[in-house]
This record gives C-alpha cells, structure tokens and sequence, in this order.
C-alpha cells in the first residue's frame, strides 16, 4: 500500500519506481487514492495529505489475511524491499521506526503546520500483520470515529504488538543528518517535487529516481 495524493502524484510513481529498481522479487503497489476505496468516506478534516487516516484501513483491504507495507508517497526506496519483508515478525500487530525527535521546522509542504506530538512519523512506514487479532477493529467506521492522535499513536495496541524496525528504514531527510546507508529516504517535510525542498539534504537520491522514471521520454 502506498500513500497517494494527487497534489503529489509524481511522488507516488517516483516512489514505486525506486522499489522496483532496487526489487529481487515480484512487487505489487497499491495507491491509497481516495476515490478507489469503496465503502469508505473520509470525514476527517485534518492532516496534510489524503492519505493520513486510509493507511489504517490496510487490514480491511487485505481481508484480515497475510503481511502488508504501508508506506508513505513521499519516500525513496535505495535497497531491496525484500530486505524489509524478511523482518517481519509474527508476535507483533505492527512494526514500525520508532522514531524520537523534535522537528526543526513548524510549517511544511504546502503550507502545512509541522508539529512536535508523540510518536511522530511512526505510521509513515508500517509493517502491517494483517491477520493479527488485535489489527481486526480497523474497520472503515471504527476509523472514521478515531481521532489522528490515537490512530497514530497506535492506541488500539498494547505497546508490547508494536515492533520495531532499524532506523535506516525510515529515515527523515532534512530531519536527520545525511545517510548514504539509508535504506529508505523520508521526505517528510517536502518532496524534491516541490519547488522549495528541490535542493533540499538528499533531494539528489529522489531526482536520480525521478530521471529513471522518465527514461525513453524527451
């Protein structure tokens, strides 16, 4: 499942193209796009992206059957997805990075306010155990009536199904120092498709992506 937000829909296939350059194994993509997911309305009038609450219905999309990623739009993928795949563990409902910091900046792309909360950035990226019993109250209306503080914090779980994944696998550009180890790059305040975060820390690693993504194209 990835994120999509047609404010940003060349963040998506950027996105989707890195996995696949990287890939040793069939990959299937799933956007997230608002107007696909039947039975779902989004009532929320909060968030900066389209997706910030349909990530959570990943459970109910795959029946409450088998493993899914979810990740962000606004990411790059530098190694083998299948290398995230391989950690995944069968005692825990979810596993994500589980970042601690205190942003350097209030205010994001398009203007969205950027604020400090408890585990910030931890759904951005989640390693979801769709089967899971405790994953099965993430129907669409339970969703609905949640509010962003306690889907986000992962609330519905006790901190015990909430695994944790190398840092390196989410990492936040910007946020954090540059990593050329970084598995996973986060632009979490702004993809390099915007105008004011293109020469932005590690914005080369999402144009490099960007440029296979329209090779044969003048």
């Amino acid at each position: 499942m990835v994120g999509f937000d047609q404010r940003e829909a060349v963040a998506y296939h950027v996105f989707c193209q890195s996995v696949i350059d990287n890939a040793s194994n069939p990959v299937q993509f799933l956007p997230l796009a608002e107007n696909t997911i039947a039975g779902y309305k989004e009532v929320h009038t909060d968030g900066s992206n389209k997706f910030i609450y349909s990530r959570f219905l990943t459970p109910f999309l795959m029946n409450y059957s088998g493993w899914a990623i979810f990740a962000d739009g606004d990411m790059v993928c530098q190694a083998d997805i299948s290398e995230l795949w391989a950690l995944r563990d069968e005692s825990r409902a979810v596993q994500v990075v589980k970042h601690d910091y205190q942003t350097k900046a209030n205010k994001k792309y398009l203007g969205n306010k950027n604020e400090n909360y408890p585990r910030k950035n931890w759904s951005s990226l989640i390693l979801w155990n769709c089967s899971h019993p405790d994953n099965k109250v993430l129907t669409p209306e339970f969703i609905q009536g949640q509010p962003g503080s306690y889907l986000h914090r992962f609330s519905w779980l006790p901190d015990e199904l909430i695994g944790e994944l190398p840092i390196e696998w989410n990492w936040l550009a910007i946020e954090y120092p540059d990593n050329a180890m970084a598995k996973l790059i986060h632009y979490t305040l702004g993809t390099p498709c915007f105008k004011d975060y293109s020469n932005e820390s590690m914005s080369e690693c999402w144009k490099e992506a960007y440029e296979r993504s329209n090779e044969g194209f003048d």
